[in-house]
């Protein structure tokens, strides 16, 4: 488990679905460097946002795209002007995430803080198209299977047992909460098919 990407660009690469509609009528050829982008805030009320992904677009695709290059200048220089020399340092490669974390297969994520009135923590299940934020994290390579037990009454009991607290909220933890979980071990075939069926159908649900 780790946490998502870390964009650090005031905002320049979001868009909401209108403003990217409204992007790409202006530079069409933008269209394809932009893909679904999931915040724990989006994730947990259901709302989309799409993030323009320059960081493997090939320079001379980029001359071709000056909207876009307005945007990659714009965060160019909101982290050059920034008083952290980390991220002035990150000025020199404007088009790529502070942190990048893209599994090249399906993957789960869990917000780092949910609501104490949640019977269950929630947990998402996404193909590698969507770009995962910082504020959630993320275990890559998942199958049902690992969704079902995270998602489990156990899991989640042990959750409210280990986790920390922001307020009230739980305020999930790869160290303490993830790492420390007693994972089941040498579970029968059965078993295994029952937890994955189990966990289909809430996907099925959803």
């Amino acid at each position: 488990m780790g946490i998502g990407n870390k964009p650090i660009d005031d905002g320049n690469y979001l868009f909401t679905p209108e403003e990217m509609a409204e992007f790409v009528q202006r530079e069409p050829g933008a269209k394809p460097y932009f893909r679904r982008w999931l915040g724990a805030d989006e994730f947990l009320n259901g709302y989309e946002r799409r993030f323009l992904w320059l960081g493997d677009a090939e320079p001379a695709a980029l001359k071709a795209l000056p909207l876009a290059m307005a945007r990659v200048a714009a965060v160019r220089k909101f982290r050059a002007d920034s008083k952290s020399p980390p991220t002035r340092k990150l000025a020199e490669t404007p088009r790529r995430f502070h942190v990048e974390f893209m599994p090249d297969k399906d993957f789960l994520v869990i917000p780092k803080v949910s609501s104490e009135r949640r019977n269950y923590i929630p947990i998402g299940y996404f193909k590698p198209d969507t770009l995962a934020s910082d504020l959630l994290f993320i275990v890559p390579h998942a199958t049902a299977y690992h969704f079902g037990v995270l998602s489990s009454s156990m899991h989640n009991a042990w959750m409210r047992t280990v986790a920390g607290r922001l307020e009230s909220r739980y305020r999930y933890s790869v160290h303490i909460v993830y790492n420390n979980f007693p994972w089941p071990q040498d579970v029968p075939e059965e078993k295994r098919l029952a937890v994955t069926r189990a966990a289909q159908a809430v996907l099925s649900a959803r």
